[in-house]
């Protein structure tokens, strides 16, 4: 049996699971969810077998009855009713530590009328972190240290670039990144592109194109980490307008696509006020490419957009962990006059602006919006971070630093 490795999600379930009654643990399928929340449960129901769920679709507040705590409820999509008995138990008895549920879909959670408002907290879980897969969680979250103005060292055989490339697309899926070899693991992302848009989709939202929603997917993989106009996407995937949104929507709520919102602020004018689209996984787009690590090297915009993917990925995998408690946004002017990856917005207001490079070297022109960012924004920038394909961190400017992408985990 492999050996567990610890998730930034257990720090946060042995935190909340002794004083909240229920947890909902969220995030894309096959990222480990059902494996971690099992660790913790007394009891596991696995509602995608129709012999356990049956009777929970009958009547859950009285299949749920007398099941030793805390219970696991996994795959809760597939039973949408057992929220709501979840509610109506915990209502009754707010003890902490009833229940888990595990989950690969948003769906409608954010509706007014969910029955978990107020009742189960969330924890998201996303691809494992290269920190999760080398099992190094001991050190502080990586934008946590930024805010401490720590020093931001490469890690132990801090990779290159082609070896950065090897690392995003292993993926961030626990099966691929950590038990498969190369030909194995294209094959099981491309079989996990294809139940993605065509099982999952048709549970979620029925009656959708299989051949014109992949197409779709493939247009916002050639466009991951791009902040593009709806007709970018639905003209390249042969759609119309409507069509598009609907996809986006039926992708975002299958956890395969995160929107990042743009930042805005009255010491900065005509700035760009769409979002940046973010494939969750940057292996996905390879996998649905049909590219190689040769082949990504060879094209040097998708080069950058992977890697950029990739960075932001390493990030969202510990934000609820991170105590400075961040909101991630991007930042750009219309035509182009300023533009920064990924801003963090921390809990007391300050920020950290980040650049990321498919470079060896970065240089200060490199930083110059950064500069600009923190020109403009006075106290209230904390630091500028240009991350790179290179071996070495260094001084780029007042309160701006170029570092080792490997940083993130070093």
């Amino acid at each position: 049996m492999t050996e567990y490795l610890r998730r930034h999600a257990d720090d946060l379930i042995e935190q909340l699971l002794p004083e909240l009654p229920a947890l909902f643990i969220v995030g894309p399928r096959a990222t480990g969810k059902t494996t971690t929340a099992a660790r913790y449960a007394k009891t596991i129901v696995r509602l995608d077998r129709d012999a356990e769920a049956v009777a929970f679709r009958a009547d859950p507040d009285s299949a749920m009855r007398g099941l030793p705590e805390p219970v696991l409820f996994d795959e809760w999509q597939l039973v949408p009713g057992i929220l709501g008995a979840i509610k109506r138990a915990v209502d009754a008895q707010p003890t902490p530590g009833r229940f888990l549920v595990t989950g690969s879909v948003r769906g409608d959670l954010e509706g007014e009328l969910w029955p978990g408002t107020g009742r189960l907290t969330r924890v998201p879980i996303f691809g494992m972190s290269i920190r999760e897969q080398l099992g190094t969680l001991g050190s502080s979250p990586f934008l946590d240290r930024v805010a401490r103005g720590e020093e931001l060292l490469p890690a132990a055989n801090s990779p290159d670039l082609r070896g950065y490339v090897d690392m995003l697309l292993r993926s961030g899926f626990p099966e691929p990144a950590l038990r498969l070899t190369a030909g194995a693991r294209e094959r099981w992302l491309e079989n996990y592109v294809e139940h993605l848009i065509t099982r999952d989709a048709e549970q979620v939202d029925g009656g959708r194109d299989p051949a014109r929603l992949r197409r779709f997917f493939e247009a916002i993989a050639l466009n991951t980490a791009g902040i593009v106009e709806d007709r970018t996407i639905y003209e390249a995937a042969g759609i119309n307008r409507g069509t598009a949104l609907a996809y986006e929507r039926l992708l975002t709520n299958l956890l395969a696509v995160e929107s990042t919102p743009a930042w805005t602020t009255n010491r900065l004018k005509r700035l760009v006020l769409s979002p940046k689209l973010y494939l969750l996984d940057p292996a996905l787009a390879a996998a649905v490419l049909r590219l190689d690590a040769n082949a990504v090297l060879r094209n040097g915009d998708l080069l950058g957009r992977l890697i950029d993917t990739f960075v932001a990925s390493q990030i969202r995998s510990e934000l609820a962990v991170t105590s400075a408690r961040p909101r991630i946004y991007h930042v750009r002017q219309q035509q182009g006059r300023m533009e920064v990856d990924l801003l963090a917005e921390l809990g007391g207001g300050g920020i950290v602006a980040i650049e990321v490079k498919a470079s060896a070297a970065p240089t200060p022109d490199d930083a110059r919006h950064l500069a600009t960012m923190r020109d403009r924004l006075g106290e209230s920038f904390v630091a500028g971070v240009v991350l790179h394909t290179g071996p070495r961190a260094y001084r780029l400017g007042d309160g701006i630093v170029a570092a080792p992408i490997s940083a993130l985990w070093a």
